[in-house]
């Protein structure tokens, strides 16, 4: 297969996973199985970014040989070996194998564009992933100075604060922490207060800040991208909506959703009236979802969306290696 029908392939692959994430947050189904629709959000970001950087290398190859990753790979080798004319050929770039020059400048820039745009996806997620460690040592640094426990609630750190606030500080086993206000003890009753501690240990527990990271890290790379910021507030409404039926598995759901209603109505603190609204929005939409639970999404359908997030992946992996 030339390198043309792989780039052609992959650029489907490609439009297909972004027109599936711009129209994935009007769908209904994911509030129904939030685990499945998480999974398939990630196989929608993984499968774009590949096809998007094997787009851009298939047309700088003439033909895959091996493979665009292989085809890749053997180019640093030549580089290395400083063999450039060998090098020159194996993309295609040089005259001599009669190529026109604008084509050779175009396979360049698409050689250029791959490569640049590989590096800045990585690098995204690292700067991202980064910036958290950083904010979460802060965090922890604060709260030794500024945190006590409480009879309350064990295991828990309390921060003498008056307004009603609880969250989860992900780390490793013996540094994750949650944390709640003394205004959140003084507002919530005994119930409410264990449904909202099973919530955050729901985040602890299953790592729900690294799967929320790669989407954060796009909003904040394209912050004016509609698909990105779409993106990322709709898998963190279906995190919250996940560790809630986690929550639920120790208590009724009225617990929980008095919770929610007390937070809400709390005015925890000031805010911009956009994120306000959207931090209301996705309050609201929670209650609605434990008040007025839909039937789960039925087995058959579950693995559809399994074996569609699989298939998303392994088509670039399998376009890019073979």
């Amino acid at each position: 297969m030339t390198g043309i029908e792989d780039a052609a392939l992959l650029a489907v692959v490609a439009i297909g996973s972004a027109l599936g994430a711009s129209a994935l947050p009007r769908a209904s189904w994911p509030r129904r199985c939030p685990a499945a629709a998480i999974l398939l959000w990630q196989a929608l970001g993984l499968a774009s970014g590949l096809a998007a950087v094997g787009t851009l290398l298939g047309l700088a190859l003439p033909a895959s040989q091996g493979g665009l990753v292989l085809s890749v790979l053997r180019a640093a080798g030549l580089l290395r070996d400083g063999e450039l004319f060998d090098l020159a050929r194996l993309f295609g770039l040089s005259q001599a194998d009669g190529a026109p020059l604008v084509l050779v400048a175009v396979r360049l820039t698409c050689l250029a564009a791959g490569l640049v745009l590989l590096a800045s996806l990585c690098w995204v997620l690292l700067a991202a992933s980064v910036a958290a460690l950083q904010a979460r040592r802060r965090q922890r640094a604060l709260l030794t100075l500024l945190a006590h426990g409480d009879p309350k609630v064990p295991g828990a750190l309390v921060v003498d604060y008056p307004s009603a606030a609880a969250y989860c500080l992900p780390g490793l086993r013996s540094g994750s922490r949650i944390v709640v206000s003394v205004g959140a003890l003084e507002l919530l009753g005994r119930g409410e207060l264990a449904a909202v501690l099973a919530h955050e240990r729901a985040h602890l527990r299953e790592r729900h800040d690294l799967v929320l990271l790669p989407f954060t890290a796009l909003r904040r790379a394209f912050p004016k991208s509609a698909t990105c910021t779409g993106a990322q507030r709709a898998v963190a409404l279906l995190i919250e909506m996940l560790a809630d039926d986690r929550a639920l598995r120790g208590g009724p759901a009225r617990e929980l959703v008095s919770a929610l209603v007390r937070f809400g109505t709390a005015g925890i603190c000031p805010a911009p009236a956009g994120a306000l609204a959207a931090a209301e929005g996705e309050v609201a939409a929670r209650v609605t979802r434990l008040l007025q639970p839909s039937r789960p999404l039925p087995a058959v359908a579950v693995m559809a969306v399994c074996l569609a997030a699989a298939l998303l992946v392994a088509a670039p992996v399998t376009l890019l290696i073979v």
